[in-house]
């Protein structure tokens, strides 16, 4: 077998690293949230609904690329999901997907609301369970001023001026109009502005959408910078120039209203000119200069990474060992990349995992899995054994694991025996050991950002493996959290997390915490029963009643210990707490698993029912009441699972 040259390697990521700073940094794509509105009304099934909403955010995905703009619906009833997304007219493409992509990563903190609207300074989305395209006012119509810097008279009557003109311009114009205008008796200062209605407004709608919340927009001066926030539009002015440059074809996706106040002299206009663009252009190609330098760091971190671990596949090889990657010898398939069983010269079976090579997040996710899990070995966590990067796409090779997923046994599967109780007692046991090795015993601190059913696979002897660290990060040891954009699935997501973007090791603790309830279970946390009820409610109210044993999936038909069962979904509750700090460590939960520990109490999980059951006072080991035969529920059929991705 050929071995993963460094240089092929080098030149393979770098490659792709310039073709896409070359096709998506034409200009900024201004993902930075202004405002997120939630909707009041609980999803009506979220197994039904949480699908369509990913169907429709995908279907718009695809309409972004190519124009701007996207409208989808999916579903049917209570559990229909309207879309709309739309980024503002100054935007190339390529920076309209980011921020499209960014406003996806977003929209989840309004889980589990049926809706959502999302104010990006770049873009805009909307979901709902009804139709509102036609819809330009409404209740939730604000203004956001920024009060940093307050400005002059003239100022002020330069903003209401250009603002004016693009409320005139922008209905006759799909909706879209920008401005500047000099302010008199500056030098170098001007107002800003951009107006942008959506398209599946008529003239008319767009029109009174812009004058009312033009009208309320300049109520911020004389602050420096104010945006509407509208049911049917988005304006904005400032100080600062916000607006991406014109295309080559001399315009943006509309017309640009330049109105000049003020004359200086020619002559001094083409010096300063020479001199902002000189400056300007000095400032780029040191950015460039600086970017280039730290890739070139963290690729060469990489490179050495592969030389040292040997990982020496040839792409022919992994091809032939697929038979050339044919349908039947496909596994899955992920928000990263397809997996398919190979078996090699030698007869050693593996799993070759196809990455998607064509986005910023196949950098990330190649650099994880190689720089990550080549560095880390533990028996619960999946053997990475290596790369080829040699041959038309990347491919990562793992260790091969006959018993499939956790995901696969709790859905309706002929060939699929139910999970006996003492194999999910160890699933769960060595699903804790791995997390505690990766949060605290490991040289690196590891947080795995997507613990869910679908990444615990199982080995012949159904030992837990944990997979997919494409979404992991370093933590630092001088950090107490990170901040940063979410992802991970839907129903795993730690409230701080999902909502504020704190990550911290506890996010994995809530989603083992999930995890374990689910096994015992024997139901998806997107399941719902007939009243609407999730078993993370389920189980805190049986948990509050004594009768905690109807919690247990019937298909174990009793067969089980009653004491250990108790013990379980006490501590699978303790980890999916609402306060982060109450959530135990992996180190103790693993003690709580193997030792004779007391357990305490825990307190309500978040994202719960008002009529949650309330109680007082301890639940002691053993207290398991009977099960009914009524509650002989099966297991949810439902295999989808949503991964919420950030750009990178």
């Amino acid at each position: 077998m050929k071995k993963c040259n460094a240089s092929v390697l080098s030149q393979h990521l770098l490659l792709l690293k310039i073709l896409l700073l070359l096709g998506m940094t034409v200009g900024d794509p201004r993902t930075k949230t202004v405002h997120v509105m939630c909707g009041n009304q609980l999803e009506h099934n979220t197994t039904v609904f949480v699908p369509n909403v990913a169907s429709t955010m995908q279907n718009i995905s695809e309409q972004m690329r190519t124009s701007g703009f996207g409208v989808a619906v999916t579903g049917s009833g209570p559990n229909t999901d309207y879309g709309l997304a739309q980024c503002y007219g100054d935007l190339s493409l390529p920076d309209c997907v980011l921020c499209y992509d960014k406003a996806r990563t977003v929209l989840p903190q309004c889980f589990p609301y049926t809706a959502g609207r999302i104010f990006l300074d770049g873009c805009f989305m909307r979901s709902e369970n009804y139709s509102f395209y036609e819809e330009f006012r409404g209740s939730e119509d604000r203004v956001e001023c920024g009060n940093t810097t307050r400005k002059s008279s003239a100022f002020g009557d330069s903003a209401r001026q250009v603002v004016k003109r693009a409320v005139e311009s922008a209905p006759s114009n799909r909706g879209y109009a920008r401005g500047e205008v000099s302010v008199s008796g500056t030098e170098n200062e001007s107002a800003y502005v951009l107006a942008d209605c959506w398209r599946t407004l008529d003239e008319s709608s767009c029109r009174q959408c812009l004058e009312n919340a033009s009208a309320s927009m300049l109520g911020c001066l004389p602050w420096s910078e104010g945006r509407a926030l509208y049911t049917g539009c988005f304006m904005r002015y400032s100080d600062t120039d916000f607006l991406n440059k014109e295309m080559a074809n001399g315009s943006s996706r509309g017309t640009t209203i330049v109105i000049v106040v003020s004359v200086a002299s020619s002559l001094v206009v083409l010096v300063v000119g020479v001199a902002i663009g000189f400056y300007i252009w000095k400032h780029r190609y040191m950015q460039k200069k600086r970017r280039a330098a730290s890739e070139k760091k963290q690729f060469g971190a990489l490179f050495a990474t592969v030389n040292k671990s040997q990982l020496n596949f040839s792409y022919e090889v992994l091809e032939k060992a697929t038979n050339y990657f044919h349908d039947t010898n496909k596994l899955g398939q992920g928000g990263s990349g397809s997996v398919y069983k190979g078996v090699l010269p030698d007869g050693n079976v593996i799993a070759i995992k196809r990455l998607f090579f064509n986005t910023r997040q196949w950098v990330d996710h190649f650099f994880n899995e190689v720089n990550l899990i080549s560095r880390i070995h533990h028996k619960n966590l999946l053997k990475l054994l290596g790369c080829s990067i040699t041959g038309p796409e990347s491919l990562l090779v793992y260790e091969y694991v006959p018993n499939q997923s956790l995901h696969d046994y709790f859905i309706v599967k002929n060939n699929v025996e139910p999970l006996r109780w003492d194999l999910r007692y160890k699933i769960i046991l060595g699903t804790a050991e791995g997390l505690a090795y990766l949060h605290e015993e490991s040289k690196l601190r590891i947080i795995h950002r997507d613990i869910k059913l679908s990444n615990i696979l199982l080995d012949k002897e159904f030992n837990a493996k944990i997979a997919d660290f494409g979404l992991a990060r370093m933590f630092p040891e001088d950090k107490t959290h990170i901040s940063t954009a979410i992802a991970g699935t839907l129903g795993y997501m730690a409230p701080e997390y999902a909502v504020l973007g704190k990550l911290t090791e506890k996010a994995d603790v809530y989603s083992f915490g999930v995890l374990v309830i689910e096994i015992i279970c024997g139901r998806r946390n997107n399941s719902f029963f007939s009243n609407s009820t999730s078993i993370l409610q389920m189980t805190w109210d049986l948990y509050g009643t004594y009768r905690l044993r109807e919690a247990v999936d019937p298909l174990l038909e009793g067969k089980f210990e009653n004491e250990e069962a108790s013990r379980l979904l006490q501590i699978g509750l303790l980890c999916v707490q609402a306060s982060a700090e109450l959530r135990p460590a992996m180190s103790l939960v693993v003690k709580m698993l193997t030792e004779n520990l007391e357990i305490p109490q825990p307190t309500q999980p978040p994202f719960l029912n008002s009529g949650s059951a309330k109680f007082n006072g301890r639940i002691p080991s053993g207290s398991l009441n009977s099960l009914p035969a009524e509650s002989n529920t099966q297991s949810s059929k439902n295999s989808m699972t949503q991964s919420w991705i950030e750009p990178r």
